[in-house]
């Protein structure tokens, strides 16, 4: 005689999915990693050191008068080359940098920096925090384009596609050492507003006066030949803007 269990004919109990919580697991992980890594990129200032005329002071060092140099070039006809050096030696010593407003007691504005790269400019402003360093930057592109009555510029207040596959969320700048969308740069604009309107008259002969304009790295170049039949757009909103 066989005798056989009742529990003998019951299908034994499915093993437990584990790995949908394990998966979550790790990307919650994964997460708080980058948030850790985002905040640490954005409480670091910029390394300065490799920006033209970083190691000269703005008592020492040469500085050109911009916009006699400029008005020269245009009414010789002449192109011109500025490097980083010469535009921040320059801002150096005819930019007094100063922290306005309600914050002005934690925050300061120590010095203003241009670096230049290849079809991009970032306009850097170096300051400090409850006397901690922090830097807040901004990209520019210049685009051109030439026809038969002269060129026409537009000045991009960004520094091209975040993502080459999504071009409408554009490069604005850096916090830190972190690269921001452009949109993140909403609540620094009034600042770098101030900056386009102390130095109108040699953002007009810079740009407005040239029919060339090339941004290379560690150089800006200029060519005066050809004017400009329509002067430099600015997206609205920020037309004051770098």
């Amino acid at each position: 005689m066989l005798i056989t269990s009742p529990m003998a004919d019951s299908p034994m109990p499915a093993p437990e999915n584990r790995r949908a919580p394990n998966v979550l697991v790790v990307m919650v992980l994964l997460a708080v990693a980058g948030l850790v890594v985002a905040l640490l990129s954005l409480s670091t200032p910029q390394n300065l050191k490799n920006i033209g005329g970083y190691a000269v002071t703005s008592k020492s060092g040469t500085a050109w008068d911009m916009k006699t140099v400029l008005q020269g070039a245009i009414d010789r006809k002449q192109p011109l080359t500025l490097t980083e050096r010469h535009i921040n030696l320059w801002l150096a010593r005819t930019l007094t940098p100063r922290q306005g407003g309600f914050f002005s007691r934690v925050i300061s504005l120590d010095r203003v920096w241009i670096r230049l790269e290849d079809k991009r400019a970032e306009v850097i402003q170096e300051r400090r925090i409850f006397g901690q360093p922090f830097t807040v930057s901004m990209f520019l592109k210049v685009e051109q384009s030439h026809g038969d009555h002269g060129a026409l510029t537009q000045i991009h207040l960004h520094g091209g596609p975040y993502f080459e596959n999504l071009p409408q969320v554009r490069r604005g700048g850096r916090f830190g050492n972190l690269v921001v969308p452009q949109g993140f740069l909403l609540a620094v604009i009034p600042s770098y507003q101030k900056l386009a309107r102390l130095f109108s008259e040699e953002i007009h002969l810079g740009l407005e006066e040239m029919a060339h304009i090339q941004i290379a790295k560690g150089r800006l170049i200029l060519d005066p030949r050809h004017r400009l039949v329509e002067p430099p757009t600015i997206p609205s909103g920020t037309r004051h803007a770098f």
